[in-house]
C-alpha cells in the first residue's frame, strides 16, 4: 500500500522548494537566452547590476545584499573578473575584499540593459502587471524570512 510519503515530489503542488526552483529554472533560462547575445547569463547580468548600483563594496556587503553564501558568491565573481567586467582588489582593511564595476563592465551592462528589458517585458506580459506585482511582493517578504 502507498502512503502520501511515498510519493515522489512531483506530485507534491505545495512544496513551496520544489515549486519556487522549478519557476526559478524557468525564469533563469527566459532571461539566459535573451541575454546570450552579450554573452551573459542572468545571474551575472544581476551580480553586475547589484555592484553597479552600489558602488565598489565588499564581498560580504554583496552578499548579504544578495542573499548568496559568500562562496557561492566568489566562484560566481570569477568568470567577471576574467572576463575583465569587474575588479577584485583589496579593502582599506586587507582582510576584507571589495568588487567594483571596470570600464568593461559598465560598458557590457548597458549594453545588455536593452536586453534585460526586452525580457522583463516579456515576463510583464506573461504574467500581467497585478500577478507581476503580487509576485515580487511575495518574494520579497520570502526573502526577509529569518530562520
Amino acid at each position: 500500500m502507498s502512503t502520501k510519503k511515498d510519493k515522489p515530489l512531483l506530485e507534491r503542488p505545495n512544496c513551496i522548494h520544489f515549486n519556487l526552483r522549478k519557476a526559478m529554472r524557468a525564469v533563469t533560462q527566459h532571461y539566459d537566452r535573451i541575454l546570450q547575445p552579450v554573452g551573459l547569463r542572468g545571474t551575472q547580468f544581476t551580480i553586475l547590476s547589484v555592484v553597479s548600483l552600489l558602488g565598489q563594496v565588499s564581498i560580504s556587503d554583496l552578499a548579504e545584499q544578495m542573499v548568496i553564501d559568500r562562496t557561492t558568491l566568489t566562484r560566481n565573481l570569477k568568470p567577471l573578473e576574467q572576463e575583465g567586467l569587474i575588479e577584485i582588489a583589496p579593502g582599506e582593511d586587507r582582510r576584507v575584499k571589495v568588487v567594483k564595476l571596470t570600464a568593461h563592465g559598465r560598458s557590457v551592462l548597458k549594453e545588455a540593459m536593452p536586453y534585460w528589458k526586452e525580457a522583463q517585458s516579456e515576463m510583464l506580459e506573461h504574467l500581467g502587471e497585478k500577478r507581476a506585482k503580487i509576485l515580487l511582493s511575495d518574494l520579497t517578504a520570502a526573502a526577509k524570512i529569518d530562520f
